[in-house]
């Protein structure tokens, strides 16, 4: 048997070999242009889809050497119009490459999309402006390709900032100048489009490409120019527009950048270097005096001692007419408080930025806390102090309502603060409490249930004020809610804010939804996604078996589905007092508490129901869920309350004073109540069964707490509710 399956395994190998054979047979024939040798494979029976290395197809190779005869002959045979080689490429990505638009216009004719793109996210339209290939890039518009679409990636690469490259900018990368030409003049592509590091087409037109030559720059750039790109972006390593200028080594480009007037001069890239340090590097003098006499600062970096290493008297020369010493800057001692940030803090305090007011930033990556809409979030340093700077183009309707909600809200601690706010041309950047991470990255590294509570009483208490204060957050999830150095939690973003004038009610009740959705969040620990909808069951997605199931989900319905009648205002702060964030002994002291009313304690429950408006409120639901709550209670539990003189010594004492209870609410409380009154003469195997009063009777129960505490409120009877001063101890 093994010498028959050994044989096998030679023939599958042997007929493998085989394919392979032939598959790279008409993969030859096709590159050389053979169009018979094609013919004579395909009749002898070689797969027209076969692969070689790299997953190329037959067809892939014909359209590579652009053989319209040979591809009409493969498709003819079978040949898949739309198969893609191991990179995702399709025979159409390929042709954008070659640039032919018959061919682009036979694949479109066999169902090829205009905008597909592969594994790296090129699409034709990508290919043609990458290689230059004009003709192809006006057909492609001509047929609605998506001429502003960013390289799309994985998760994995966007993670590493990735992608996002449109083909202006590859034009422009790779000195394609009458492709940019076609592409901003013609297609109106839009200059200022980034990529995923925030780099735009002129960047990109400085960058270093293989095939590119220096010459190509200048024209690329001055076209860019003339079309208003944004000349304030950066490259990966944090050079500025004016930087990059100065290292192609082209004083007109230097000098075109600056009458811009936009550009700061003396802005430094990641390594703390300024364009004149750089330009004194190259050795270059002519940009080295464009820049002295724009202004450019010599007291920064030791100028004149690279000027010497190089033996450049004129430019040592130049740099002291202008005050340049050679006195080099030192790093200082000065230790973050930030934990998470801190490296990058002490990076930012020691290297040279120029300052806005009294805030020093980099625009950069590597300081990067947040991307947002408008202009993203970085680390910062306002006069000297650690704070997340969140910018806003200057004039908006977000920044206008950030700021006002912050300044009228100084005064809480569960904020986030404002400690300055600067402006620099269309800019607004506003410093802020610095934390360390978010709710979302919180709960990853968190597993406690009092650390949960605590966090939704902040919020509540956070939402609380904000509404007293006379906003409405609207924008509350898991990334706007913050922790800082100290473990606290402060509420932020709040630029989607709203006045509480008309629809009012409105305002507050959109809040209140969002945070019954995070309640659920929270007490899962993510595992239940934050969700954006509106749904008025929400509280059927909280999981069962998660701890307090009765008093979340409660919880979540009162802020979910607050009563029509009742002032939405006011139903945070009764909230905070909800079971939810009672600890267990407080739950069980309530129970106890409400056990020991004078009409629960003395009457017979049943008949006095309609006599008493707490006996009513408590048994008046005859479904309620404690029906059976006799049988529930262990019997040796239950006897000793019922028989509570069972000895020996006084049997007939015994018959006289034995009591029964009833399967009614109040009885299990006046139960709860005589049990927390006398546990402590109870004999070894009653204590040993239930161990802990609150615990037993709390596991036994799960519900009751949250149905006493709805009945009496009904009826507004709060007299045995915790006060605020037994929930603090929490």
């Amino acid at each position: 048997m093994e010498a028959a399956s050994n044989s096998q395994e030679e023939v599958s190998t042997s007929r493998n070999k085989t394919a392979e054979d032939k598959a790279a047979l008409l993969n030859s024939a096709v590159q050389n242009r053979s169009i018979e040798r094609v013919r004579q494979l395909l009749e002898e029976g070689v797969d027209v889809n076969s692969t070689v290395a790299g997953g190329w197809t037959p067809l892939h190779s014909a359209v590579q050497t652009e053989q319209e005869e040979i591809i009409k002959l493969l498709l003819e045979q079978g040949a898949d119009p739309c198969a893609r080689k191991n990179n995702g490429a399709t025979p159409f990505i390929v042709a954008g490459i070659v640039g032919n638009v018959s061919l682009l216009e036979l694949f479109l004719s066999k169902g090829s999309d205009i905008n597909e793109h592969d594994n790296n996210g090129f699409t034709a339209f990508m290919e043609a402006a990458w290689y230059g290939k004009v003709e192809a890039l006006r057909f492609l518009h001509s047929r609605k390709a998506n001429i502003n679409l960013g390289r799309v990636v994985n998760e994995e690469k966007r993670a590493l900032n990735k992608g996002g490259v449109t083909g202006l900018m590859d034009a422009a990368r790779e000195g394609h100048f009458s492709a940019v030409e076609v592409l901003v003049n013609e297609m109106k592509a839009d200059v200022n489009i980034c990529d995923n590091q925030d780099r735009n087409a002129l960047i990109h037109a400085f960058l270093p490409s293989e095939n590119k030559e220096r010459e190509s720059v200048a024209p690329i750039v001055r076209c860019l120019l003339d079309h208003g790109v944004d000349v304030n972006r950066r490259d990966e390593h944090g050079k500025t527009t004016l930087i990059l200028a100065v290292e192609v080594q082209s004083p007109d480009l230097v000098k075109a950048v600056l009458e811009k007037n936009e550009v700061d001069i003396n802005d430094a890239d990641r390594e703390g270097k300024t364009a004149l340090m750089r330009a004194v590097e190259k050795n270059h003098y002519e940009i080295a005096k464009i820049l002295c006499e724009g202004g450019a600062r010599t007291d920064l970096g030791d100028l004149i001692q690279i000027a010497s290493r190089k033996y450049n008297k004129k430019m040592a020369d130049l740099l002291h007419q202008y005050g340049a010493k050679a006195c080099p800057d030192q790093p200082q001692d000065w230790e973050p408080t930030s934990k998470r940030w801190g490296w990058q803090l002490k990076e930012l305090y020691n290297m040279y930025r120029p300052m806005i007011g009294k805030l020093k930033i980099f625009i950069h990556n590597d300081f990067r806390i947040q991307r947002t809409s408008q202009g993203g979030i970085y680390l910062g340093l306002c006069d000297g102090k650690e704070v997340a700077v969140k910018i806003f183009r200057l004039g908006t309707e977000m920044a206008k309502q950030e700021k006002i909600c912050l300044d009228e809200c100084r005064t809480h601690n569960h904020f986030i603060n404002l400690f300055g706010a600067e402006e620099k041309k269309s800019c607004l950047y506003l410093c802020l409490s610095l934390c360390e991470k978010n709710l979302e990255e919180h709960l990853s590294t968190s597993d406690t249930e009092v650390e949960c509570k605590d966090v939704l009483k902040t919020l509540f208490e956070a939402v609380q004020k904000l509404h007293e204060l006379g906003f409405g957050h609207q924008d509350l999830h898991p990334r706007n809610i913050l922790i800082d150095a100290v473990g606290k939690v402060r509420l932020a973003d709040f630029d989607k804010s709203k006045r509480l004038n008309e629809g009012e009610r409105d305002i507050i009740i959109e809040d209140l939804k969002a945070l019954g959705r995070l309640v659920l969040y929270v007490v899962t620990m993510g595992k239940v996604p934050f969700e954006e909808n509106d749904r008025q069951d929400f509280s059927a997605s909280c999981p069962e078996g998660i701890q307090d199931y009765a008093e979340t989900t409660d919880l979540m319905e009162s802020l979910i589905s607050p009563d029509e009648g009742s002032p939405v205002e006011n139903l945070l702060k009764d909230l905070l007092q909800h079971p939810f964030f009672w600890s267990k002994q407080i739950r069980y002291r309530f129970l106890r508490d409400v056990g020991n009313e004078e009409d629960i304690k003395t009457r017979n429950t049943k008949s006095h129901n309609n006599n008493s408006e707490i006996l009513s409120a408590l048994n008046g639901d005859e479904l309620h869920p404690f029906q059976q709550w006799t049988e529930q209670i262990d019997t040796l539990v239950l006897d000793c309350m019922c028989n509570p003189f069972n000895n020996n010594r006084n049997q007939s004492k015994n018959k006289q004073k034995k009591k029964s209870y009833e399967n009614c609410v109040t009885d299990l409380l006046k139960f709860i109540r005589n049990m927390g009154e006398h546990f402590g003469e109870k004999d070894r195997t009653v204590k040993e069964i239930i161990k802990e009063p609150s615990e037993y009777f709390l596991n036994l129960f799960p519900e009751l707490t949250v149905y006493v505490y709805k009945r009496l409120l009904s009826i507004k009877h709060h007299r045995c509710f915790p006060g605020p001063q037994s929930l603090s101890q929490l």
